[in-house]
């Protein structure tokens, strides 16, 4: 009996692959990056997190302190 080919992977599980070159005069810089769209996700969904914590943050920190009266 002939074996059954493998089930294609699901494709949110399926790396995709960037590469960048940047060159300016004898500089030269590769990049190259592998992730998964659900990897993506993820990643955007913690850019989100940082990006939306920041106005508290800055709210918080530009506030005008009073400091309570001594106490005699």
């Amino acid at each position: 009996m002939p074996a059954t080919p493998d089930p294609e992977p699901h494709p949110l599980f399926t790396p995709q692959t960037a590469r960048a070159t940047l060159r300016a005069g004898k500089f030269v810089m590769e990049a190259e990056a592998r992730a998964t769209p659900i990897g993506l996700l993820a990643i955007g969904g913690m850019v989100a997190a940082i990006l939306l914590s920041v106005p508290p943050i800055l709210h918080a920190g530009r506030a005008r302190k009073t400091l309570p009266s001594p106490r005699d």
